[in-house]
């Protein structure tokens, strides 16, 4: 079986949070049926452990091998759908070959969230909570499903 699947990469400034949860729950819902990638146009260090705990507490998710990426590593490949989940990334999102449907999805950073400890997780889980209802309901699209389950035929 040499079919390609459908591929999206979820792109947000930080790569920390967001995009990570993004790349996460696609995964994740699509049961490993759509290639995801995340990347951000300044990447942090780290994950952020509160994007780690949401995804684990609410989603029961493991981000394990995910880590931020710089965009440039991807600025080379052929993507279906780009996802921006910030207003910054949108703005200075370049161009990619094949020209992949851009998407954007506008999400506050949770990382930028203040206040208490329990606080600033609520931002995360909350941030968490709106990627996985935009998910579903982006997948039950029937254009999408449509690619999803039959890849060969999407005209790639």
């Amino acid at each position: 079986m040499n079919e390609q699947r459908l591929s999206v990469l979820f792109l947000c400034t930080g790569n920390s949070a967001r995009s990570q949860m993004a790349e996460a729950i696609l995964r994740a819902l699509s049961h490993d049926r759509i290639e995801v990638a995340s990347a951000g146009t300044e990447p942090q260090v780290e994950i952020d452990p509160m994007a780690r705990q949401a995804m684990r507490t609410l989603l029961n998710l493991d981000m394990t091998g995910q880590h931020p990426k710089r965009l440039d590593r991807f600025l080379d490949r052929d993507f279906d759908y780009v996802i921006t989940v910030c207003d910054r990334a949108a703005e200075t999102c370049p161009a990619f070959p094949g020209d992949p449907e851009r998407i954007h999805w506008s999400y506050e950073d949770p990382a930028a969230a203040v206040g208490r400890e329990d606080e600033r997780q609520r931002a995360f889980d909350s941030a968490a909570r709106q990627l996985l209802a935009r998910m579903r309901t982006w997948l039950s699209l029937p254009a999408l499903q449509r690619r999803i389950e039959t890849p060969s035929e999407a005209g790639r």
